[in-house]
């Protein structure tokens, strides 16, 4: 698994070095064309995929290894130091899956109907939440409002801090950021390491009082 991360990493390298740049789907497009770009490095390889659809996790699916990739297109300049991970919590593994993250910056604002990849991080999902243990789920109640026969719906939004605002130096470069088990291609070249604390106590729970508007959480042991 570990020589695949390695040879999808060193396609996205040489992309970005040959100017191979991301093709605009649309003038209201945000995701989708950094998506493209990707799917044309796993294309490039001669990788298998199921194709991406917007409520399947993670984006792409690799067929012949257990291994998926979420990609995350950020504007350049905007906002980088975190993101919206839309109802999934970010984690390492998913459904026996190896799950690797693809944050790419590209031009915010152009007008072309072509532009660059400035910069991009590939990282384990580890590095942005190392518990495994936690499955998300929607729930919902009823019996809200005047006559009772509303629903809420718990719709859980989670944002999460990127690897441009975890480390230094990774701007206008090519950074994997792996596991130290990770097996190294002999054409990668290991620049240092990274160490991520985990906090002292995890949230277990939270209570949203309608009427204070007010939010608590509870804490596991």
């Amino acid at each position: 698994m570990d020589q695949v991360i390695a040879r999808v990493f060193l396609e996205c390298t040489r992309a970005i070095e040959a100017s191979e740049f991301i093709n605009r789907v649309s003038s209201t497009d945000k995701e989708f064309s950094f998506q493209n770009w990707f799917a044309a490095r796993l294309e490039k390889l001669n990788l298998n995929f199921d194709e991406p659809s917007r409520n399947a996790y993670p984006d792409f699916r690799l067929v012949d290894v257990p291994l998926g990739f979420e990609i995350k297109g950020l504007g350049f300049p905007g906002r980088e130091a975190n993101y919206d991970c839309n109802s999934q919590v970010p984690s390492g593994l998913h459904n026996g899956r190896t799950i690797y993250y693809v944050f790419g910056r590209y031009p915010a604002k152009t007008k072309e109907i072509s532009y660059p990849v400035y910069d991009l991080v590939m990282c384990h999902g580890d590095f942005l939440n190392a518990d495994h243990s936690y499955v998300h789920k929607n729930k919902n109640l009823k019996g809200f409002g005047s006559y009772g026969d509303m629903m809420i719906r718990d719709r859980k939004m989670y944002v999460a801090p990127t690897p441009f605002a975890l480390t230094n130096g990774t701007a206008r470069q090519v950074t994997l950021i792996a596991p130290t088990k990770f097996k190294a291609d002999a054409q990668l070249k290991l620049l240092g390491s990274i160490t991520r604390i985990e906090a002292p106590r995890l949230i277990r729970g939270y209570h949203f009082d309608m009427v204070e508007h007010r939010l608590t959480v509870s804490f596991g042991l």
